[in-house]
């Protein structure tokens, strides 16, 4: 799953996946993956607490998408999500973009995202 945050201008909050992860050095909506007993939603506030040490509201699912990679078959559900309190702080050294939504094309996304950018921008 993947949190679509946006900020008080109305940007939205990029990470950058790792060098040693799949479809390493693109840009994506920061999230991750359910461990068992988990919810969609537990998930992705425990990912994002993870990930930017920072509390959030997860709100309404916007899309979900399976992708096909030649290695993988993915399935990603985009929700909504809300800060809440904390400060965002990347915590596994990965490079953070707040951006306006129709600059989001300027970066390279994984192929499973492309068509919910496209709306957003």
């Amino acid at each position: 799953m993947a949190a679509l945050i946006q900020d008080d201008q109305g940007r939205y909050l990029i990470t950058r996946r790792h060098g040693r992860s799949h479809l390493a050095g693109m840009w994506e909506f920061p999230g991750g993956k359910r461990e068992p007993g988990e919810s969609l939603e537990e998930a992705l506030r425990r990912e994002l607490a993870e990930e930017l040490s920072a509390s959030f509201a997860v709100g309404e699912r916007v899309e979900t998408v399976r992708w096909e990679y030649p290695e993988r078959t993915v399935v990603i559900h985009f929700y909504r999500c809300r800060f809440e309190s904390g400060t965002i702080q990347p915590q596994e050294s990965q490079a953070m973009e707040w951006v306006e939504p129709g600059r989001l094309k300027e970066f390279e996304f994984p192929p499973a995202d492309r068509e919910l950018i496209a709306r957003l921008r």
